[in-house]
């Protein structure tokens, strides 16, 4: 397998599938998967580029971005959880 050394680990593999399951059961409630929630709110991550998503997460997990809800909803995501949603909406084709 081919790795960079200039990114880490965590940004190289993930798996869809636990992305996935955090998403459905986290992230819907105000972004939705394909399109944005009902109350539509928030925007649909649906399609949106990996690495900014990852970016944004690790921001607010980190609290380098504020926002009570996302600080709170962040704050026990591992890397590892954070790589697998957002490859997850990157994956997730919007509508």
């Amino acid at each position: 397998m081919w790795v960079s050394i200039n990114r880490p680990a965590y940004v190289l593999a993930a798996d869809i599938n636990a992305g996935q399951q955090i998403a459905a059961d986290v992230c819907s409630q105000c972004h939705g998967i394909r399109r944005p929630s009902a109350l539509g709110l928030f925007p649909s991550l649906a399609g949106r580029d990996k690495r900014r998503i990852a970016d944004a997460l690790r921001q607010y997990r980190s609290k380098q971005r504020l926002s009570p809800i996302m600080n709170n909803l962040t704050g026990s995501l591992s890397h590892k959880d954070i790589n697998n949603i957002a490859a997850y909406y990157a994956w997730v084709e919007p509508q």
